[in-house]
């Protein structure tokens, strides 16, 4: 199913002016909901071995917001003391990085599948099975990766050790929390990163795009919200560093994946499929624009005449 947005015909006579103005516009609803099933489309007609090497580098990639962050961190903060608030809000700017690198070099990331593949089987329920495929394919190929990232930090010397040291502790923060605290704090992770997926689709620019990934992975990284993929890297980290038993892995990343597709299934996809679908956005017509009233021209008697002057 193709959405169309019913447009009035435009009254440009060249098609360069056409096209112009139409970039100009600012998207609707029905616009990026189009714009996000055609990018499943391209997705799900990729191979599982494409999409495998691709999500295995992204899940490798999305380190990049585990090592700035680290890197920072370790910079900053003294010797023997801990990162104060203006520390951690600084080192919080580079988290956006693994996020920027993966959306606009079109990796693959499990979270932003929660928008894509699904807002096209809501549409089109034959696509199930293959977004299933997806999903079983995309997911493990992060999480091994993130393990290569983890390995490569933790293991062959090539970071500085107060960077692998700030890489652990920030995996051990991940997961010294509940399930159920896990869970939510994924929820919320995964609607921002879904959100972020459904505004770069109506994205006119690079550096708009680019704007609107670091402003919202900003705020999950400063918010401590857990994303499945990018702290599998901080949490593999502390894990071989010896700081963290394996078992700490499985009982953090379900609960987290849980909440990531909740809230990107949730609170983004279903959201705007309700918008667009179910509220028939996709049939609005644009209300005809108000003609300006035309001005009548002055006649010659209703123009004001000069006084009568009598000659004395």
């Amino acid at each position: 199913m193709r959405f169309r947005l019913y447009r009035p015909e435009p009254t440009t006579p060249t098609a360069p002016a056409i096209e112009a103005q139409k970039n100009l516009e600012r998207p609707s609803a029905q616009d990026i909901y189009e714009q996000v099933a055609n990018n499943a489309r391209q997705e799900l007609g990729r191979s599982s071995v494409s999409l495998a090497i691709s999500a295995l580098a992204g899940g490798i990639f999305m380190g990049l917001s585990a090592l700035g962050n680290a890197i920072a961190l370790a910079m900053l903060t003294p010797t023997g003391t801990q990162p104060t608030g203006t520390i951690q809000f600084i080192a919080k700017m580079f988290y956006p990085l693994g996020f920027i690198v993966v959306i606009l070099g079109r990796s693959q990331l499990f979270t932003e599948n929660t928008l894509y593949p699904v807002a096209l089987v809501l549409a089109e329920k034959k696509h199930f099975w293959q977004t299933a495929r997806l999903w079983a394919t995309v997911l493990p190929a992060n999480v091994l990766g993130a393990l290569a990232f983890a390995s490569l930090a933790a293991l062959t010397g090539a970071i500085r050790p107060d960077v692998v040291n700030s890489l652990a502790q920030l995996g051990l923060e991940a997961v010294n929390h509940p399930a159920s605290t896990i869970f939510w704090s994924g929820v919320m992770g995964g609607w921002i990163i879904a959100t972020v997926a459904w505004l770069v689709s109506g994205s006119h620019s690079i550096t708009g795009s680019v704007m609107i990934i670091w402003l919202l992975a900003f705020v999950v990284g400063l918010g401590g919200f857990a994303h499945c993929i990018a702290a599998s890297g901080e949490v593999f980290t502390a894990i071989l560093t010896g700081r963290a038993p394996w078992s700490a892995f499985p009982n953090w990343f379900f609960p987290a994946v849980s909440g990531n597709i909740c809230g990107g299934v949730g609170m983004v996809t279903l959201l705007e499929y309700g918008q667009v679908i179910v509220g028939n956005d996709a049939q609005a017509e644009a209300l005809p624009a108000q003609p300006k009233a035309e001005s009548k021209p002055e006649s010659i008697t209703d123009k004001p005449q000069p006084a009568n002057l009598s000659i004395l």
